[in-house]
């Protein structure tokens, strides 16, 4: 097992709008890693209700990466380092296990202690406390699960993550934020007109989007804590497609204010809007790279949509994919090693990603409507928008392909998804 010094959890930091936690996306797994690590996770000892919520949370964040297989805990109930035989959980197939038990504190605060322990080598591989407000379990399975996860794989988890997309059910449009497991669904905002282009400030408390609900589209940003909300770009034509510039300073926007979509960045309070391409033909879907320095876009300008890439302070301007097919939403890889995008070939849409030294592609599905992809902050995982049961779904398949999941809203149609960055 990979092995990396974890960093202590101080606390869990999570919007201040709680709401329900009722899960709003049923998820079906498809598909597993090559070699899927055996872990028991015995239910915690203490407050049974709340160590079963978090259990069923960890359980389920685990099997849901496709990359563990859980082992049967029955009739064993470890629950500190004293009471665990590791030839028992040796014999039952496990290679890790973890214990733990919950506790309520004062002040409707709730505290979990959990170990991960190597049971080939019988050492411990973490010790770990996590606390949040009582109302708040799930959020610290979420945690105990990407710990493991970490620790098992030396990637970082994104459970603790959060997710938006767009709902739509007759002529309502909802913009939705919810766990990544769906759970805790918040809606921050409802229209009779279509909204587009959701997209994450840096530090996860803000959301920019295009609404249509003025007659034509505007970019707004909004704050998920106090829900206020103010449009940044309502220039004559339409404002489309936000993303943010890493250090949330500025936005790229594409406005149609000259006549022709073109891209322009622009402070977030609104001010100081500034054209940076100038070519005749259609620029849209900015994205900006780790560092700041660059954008890929999609431009029709040789034809056909594809993929380009130039400096945010402007100048020369790249394609960088070719071959048969359309190319378009490219968005950079956590790494900025690599990009994902939607490709259309063979009358079928399908998630790609491609190697900006090697500019090899790989398509990571089978193909059909498959669109708008996203990055995990982890750069493991890809969730982008697709069709099921005769209606829109979300959909998430992991960096080499193997491991795919469905995730099915109670009802409506889901479009738009974008992944949240780690808090």
């Amino acid at each position: 097992m990979v092995m990396h010094m974890l960093r202590s959890v101080i606390g869990l930091l999570l919007l201040a709008q709680a709401s329900t936690a009722g899960a709003v996306l049923s998820i079906e797994i498809i598909g597993a890693g090559e070699h899927r690590v055996p872990v028991a996770v015995v239910p915690f000892g203490g407050d049974a209700m709340l160590a079963q919520t978090i259990n069923e949370v960890v359980a389920g964040d685990l099997q849901r990466s496709g990359l563990f297989r859980l082992v049967d805990t029955a009739g064993k109930s470890p629950h500190e380092l004293s009471e665990v035989s590791y030839p028992d959980w040796h014999s039952r197939g496990a290679e890790a296990l973890a214990i733990g038990t919950v506790t309520v504190l004062p002040n409707n605060r709730i505290e979990a202690r959990f170990r991960l322990l190597d049971v080939v080598k019988q050492t411990e591989l973490a010790g770990q406390a996590v606390s949040a407000n009582n109302d708040q379990a799930r959020a610290i399975g979420h945690r105990i699960a990407d710990l493991i996860y970490e620790k098992l794989t030396g990637d970082k988890g994104v459970f603790s993550t959060r997710i938006a997309y767009v709902n739509r059910q007759g002529q309502k449009y909802r913009l939705i934020v919810a766990d990544s497991d769906g759970y805790n669904e918040h809606v921050v905002l409802e229209r009779s007109e279509p909204i587009m282009s959701p997209a994450w400030s840096p530090d996860g408390s803000h959301l920019a989007y295009a609404s249509f609900e003025t007659g034509h589209a505007v970019v707004y940003i909004q704050s998920l804590y106090t829900n206020q909300r103010m449009a940044v770009a309502d220039f004559r034509g339409s404002n489309s497609a936000p993303a943010w510039s890493p250090d949330g300073k500025q936005l790229a926007v594409v406005l149609t204010r000259d006549g022709s979509s073109q891209i322009y960045l622009i402070r977030p309070d609104g001010s100081g809007a500034r054209r940076i391409t100038f070519n005749g033909s259609i620029n849209t879907e900015p994205n900006f790279s780790p560092d700041g320095k660059f954008l890929l876009f999609t431009s029709d300008r040789g034809g056909s949509p594809q993929i380009y890439r130039m400096p945010v302070e402007g100048g020369q301007e790249q394609r960088i994919t070719f071959g048969a097919g359309n190319n378009f939403s490219p968005r950079h890889s956590p790494d900025g090693k690599s990009f994902v995008f939607a490709h259309f070939g063979n009358g079928r849409f399908y998630i790609a990603t491609q190697d900006f030294q090697t500019g090899q592609m790989s398509l990571l599905t089978e193909g059909g409507w498959e669109k708008k992809p996203s990055f995990a902050p982890n750069g493991k995982i890809i969730l982008f928008a697709s069709e099921g049961r005769g209606r829109g779904i979300l959909a998430t398949v992991s960096g080499d392909g193997r491991v795919k999941q469905h995730m099915y809203t109670q009802s409506g149609d889901a479009r738009e998804p974008v992944w949240g960055p780690n808090l």
